[in-house]
């Protein structure tokens, strides 16, 4: 039986308003479409890896409103265990979301609940943490939070998938603590402090003490990096993108997934690519996670 993968991060309800373009500083626009859905990069990657039919437990805080009852029982449709997920007095996380015709977004986060995930509450759940076959942690927590969480696999051995995201400064220490971290090109940047060739940012991001890095590149594809090992990208599928929000956090969900199947890196890399591609065909964080079925056909008619 698979050890579970645990995911230590935001649980968020998104409100997504849709228009022509994204706006600039000043500028007003008439929205096309409104929705209000399930979201926050923790819940998003626990719902992609679950929805592929993987045990996983999420750790985590909503609020005593609306959203909160909500967001409980879409985690728990979706098959994501949520015995470790605490309901707080207040609002639940929010991000207000805004989608371009192109599929380009932008995203302003409101962690609610979510800053209220203490360092005190990981080690209540730290029998939970040490259980996993990987925990996945993003960085809508507070910083302290996933430290305390990144020392705790540490001791146990269990690999992390950092997610570092959104970008925050971070003690340089976490670099070494981390198995696999999974920037896009903007993140990678900021804490490289420079725009960098793929090639060059995973080899400095690796100089830094991390052991694997698989640089998300959007419609490139990704770049993989082991230390001490191979480097090589995998390419992206093809396909008509209407909405990329959570496909970075799909990619996720799936990689630990086929990692922790027995796959290796870029057999699994291309297993959350095909993955990712089939999320942004579709409106939605959760709501676009593929079933695990979706995935293999996808890959059994694009080669």
């Amino acid at each position: 039986m698979h050890k579970p993968i645990v995911v230590v991060g935001s649980i968020n309800m998104d409100l997504v308003a849709r228009c022509r373009e994204i706006p600039r500083p000043g500028q007003s626009l008439i929205g096309t479409g409104f929705d209000t859905t399930p979201g926050g990069k923790g819940a998003n990657q626990a719902v992609a890896a679950a929805r592929l039919g993987y045990p996983v437990q999420m750790v985590g805080a909503v609020g005593d409103d609306v959203f909160g009852s909500a967001l409980l029982d879409n985690l728990s449709a979706a098959g994501v265990g949520t015995a470790a997920v605490k309901r707080v007095d207040g609002p639940s996380g929010v991000a207000t979301i805004l989608v371009a015709e192109n599929g380009e977004n932008s995203i302003v986060v409101v962690p609610g609940a979510n800053g209220k995930v203490d360092p005190a509450y990981i080690d209540s759940q730290a029998e939970l943490i040490c259980s996993a076959g990987m925990v996945l942690c993003q960085l809508e927590l507070p910083i302290p939070t996933v430290r305390r969480v990144l020392d705790l696999c540490e001791d146990a051995g269990v690999p992390v998938m950092l997610d570092p995201a959104p970008a925050s400064p971070v003690p340089g220490e976490i670099w070494r603590q981390v198995a696999w971290c999974t920037p896009n090109e903007t993140e990678a940047a900021f804490y490289l402090g420079t725009e960098s060739k793929p090639v060059d940012a995973a080899k400095q991001l690796i100089g830094r003490g991390v052991r694997s890095v698989a640089l998300k590149r959007g419609s490139e594809g990704a770049y993989l990096a082991v230390a001490g090992g191979k480097a090589d990208w995998v390419r992206p599928f093809t396909v008509q993108a209407i909405d990329t929000v959570g496909a970075g956090d799909c990619f996720n969900g799936a990689f630990s997934v086929a990692l922790l199947e027995g796959k290796g890196p870029w057999a699994a890399a291309r297993f959350a690519s095909a993955a990712a591609a089939i999320s942004v065909t579709r409106k939605g964080a959760q709501a676009s996670m593929p079933a695990r079925n979706e995935v293999d056909e996808f890959l059994a008619t694009h080669a």
